[in-house]
């Protein structure tokens, strides 16, 4: 749909849908079993999904412009920092070599 042929009463429909989907999604939540959730697979499954999220917003953030991808500071700036977490810096050092980096290539650029 374009956003012109998106009338009001549309675009309310679709966020009351997705209200109720969420709610429902959280109702189920509550409604599982207690053994289902203290199995240890599903606390395998559980880590494994928190990483893969927290990855895939990381790239996201880092590489997307728009629709297209975009190589430029910020993808210097995350490079530092997971060089520095690999060396096991301080976060605090982590976040200000992060800062650091993508300053410099912002003024070399």
């Amino acid at each position: 749909m374009s956003g012109a042929a998106m009338t009001g009463a549309g675009l309310w429909g679709w966020i009351a849908l997705a209200c109720a989907l969420a709610f429902v999604t959280k109702f189920l939540g509550y409604s599982l079993p207690q053994r289902w959730l203290h199995s240890p697979r599903m606390t395998q499954v559980a880590a494994c999904l928190t990483v893969a999220l927290l990855a895939s917003l990381t790239v996201m953030n880092t590489l997307a412009g728009g629709t297209r991808l975009v190589f430029d500071a910020r993808l210097a700036a995350l490079a530092v920092a997971a060089a520095a977490l690999w060396l096991r810096l301080p976060f605090l050092l982590v976040v200000i070599l992060g800062a650091l980096a993508a300053a410099l290539v912002r003024w070399w650029f």
